[in-house]
């Protein structure tokens, strides 16, 4: 008899019978996130036993029947409806779900665990038979974020190459994913939490054991504690004439560190969030205008830093290098001026006077006195004396040598 139904129903899905449109729009409010038979008029396997043939705990009397399964119990749901949980196989069990006498879907768990949605009441099946049934703890259409469970379990909701990830959510190392959506609903186990993720990103949870149950809730993403601004540290003595201190920088949360060596000179490095050196400036190279930093004096034992954010004509933030310890001056060595373009270098000791003037009398002394003329004209030559010497040239006979130029119209 049974082998003519089947006969009978595979001639007619042949011939284009078409399943009625309310029964598989009803099997579809439980659409599990896999392959999933639906049935309608089909009749009850033989090896399944009615409702009403159960013994204790609504097990099968009936052993048999492994060919269409076991029938395991009936599971009500919170909305009416009745699941009937038939064994398949060691990690394969089926939900056959009804409401008001009518079939509305059909859960297989084939190897890992399936759910059904409808309308905010939910059925998880699990491979290994059990299931999780509640109603409501669903945020429809959640967004990317972290979630905070009923029992404070926290998750996160993330989008990954255009498909919902659901991974840990904690502070220690990277994020372990969970699941990650290929277009269908699946189903996470996590610690004693039971969570449904929908195609949408729609997020439920099930806290099993506790009595307190609530939707997922989003958790306000957390500011980052602002990091402490950069404040004047002291000066530390780093050798027996060198010493260091760290100042604000004029960019926000960056540190400039100072050290001022004797021999060595002044050095600045700009360093950022993290104590890394951005840039250095020193004596040999004492201005970097990228980042607004010069020395000022680095030849000397009391140079100053110049700061700025912009160029042109931003003015600098000067601040003095921390001071040597005492003992350490140093007086800079002297350095011979170049000659002046408008001092002319000294002459060498001929004994001859320039006449700069044009009226430079040259007084001789001694015995040659009385024959001394003060040239008065503006066009009279300067004397020129032997000097010293003089005195030997008038013994030998040679006398003093006197050029003049006489005047216009004496004789």
């Amino acid at each position: 008899m049974r082998t003519a139904l089947r006969t009978a129903i595979a001639t007619a899905l042949v011939a284009g019978v078409a399943i009625t449109a309310p029964a598989f729009a009803a099997g579809a409010a439980f659409a599990a996130d896999g392959p999933v038979a639906v049935t309608t008029t089909e009749a009850k396997p033989a090896a399944v036993k009615p409702a009403d043939a159960k013994g204790e705990n609504g097990e099968s009397t009936d052993a048999k029947g492994e060919q269409d399964g076991t029938f395991v119990r009936n599971q009500i749901l919170p909305n009416g409806a009745i699941a009937k949980i038939i064994r398949l196989g060691d990690t394969h069990y089926r939900a056959e779900i009804t409401k008001q006498g009518q079939r509305v879907g059909t859960l297989e768990a084939d190897g890992h665990p399936v759910a059904g949605n409808d309308d905010g009441t939910f059925l998880v099946l699990f491979e290994t038979g059990l299931t999780s049934t509640w109603q409501g703890n669903y945020l429809p259409g959640a967004r990317p974020g972290v979630y905070e469970l009923a029992n404070g379990t926290r998750v996160e909701l993330v989008v990954k190459l255009g498909r919902w990830t659901l991974q840990t959510a904690g502070s220690g190392g990277e994020p372990r994913v969970l699941t990650t959506l290929n277009g269908t609903r699946k189903v996470v186990q996590y610690g004693k939490a039971v969570l449904v993720v929908e195609p949408d990103g729609g997020l439920a949870a099930y806290v099993n054991g506790s009595m307190r149950q609530a939707a997922p809730r989003l958790v306000p993403a957390e500011t980052p504690t602002p990091a402490p601004a950069p404040t004047t540290g002291p000066v530390v003595a780093i050798g027996e004439c060198t010493v260091r201190q760290d100042i604000p920088s004029v960019f926000a949360l960056l540190t400039v560190t100072l050290t001022n060596d004797l021999e060595k000179g002044p050095k600045a490095v700009l360093k950022d969030e993290k104590g890394k050196g951005i840039v250095t400036v020193d004596r040999a190279n004492p201005a970097d205008r990228g980042m607004g930093l010069t020395i000022k004096d680095a030849g000397t034992t009391t140079p100053q830093l110049g700061q700025r954010t912009q160029g042109g004509d931003t003015p600098y933030r000067w601040t003095a290098f921390p001071k040597l310890p005492k003992g350490c001056e140093k007086t800079p060595s002297a350095t011979t001026p170049e000659p002046s373009a408008t001092t002319p270098a000294p002459a060498s000791n001929t004994g001859t006077t320039p006449n700069n003037a044009g009226q430079t009398s040259v007084i001789p002394k001694g015995g040659v006195a009385a024959g001394a003329e003060t040239g008065a004209e503006g066009d009279s030559t300067a004397l020129i004396a032997a000097g010293a010497g003089a005195a030997s040239l008038a013994a030998a006979g040679l006398g003093f040598v006197v050029l003049r130029r006489r005047a216009a119209g004496r004789v």
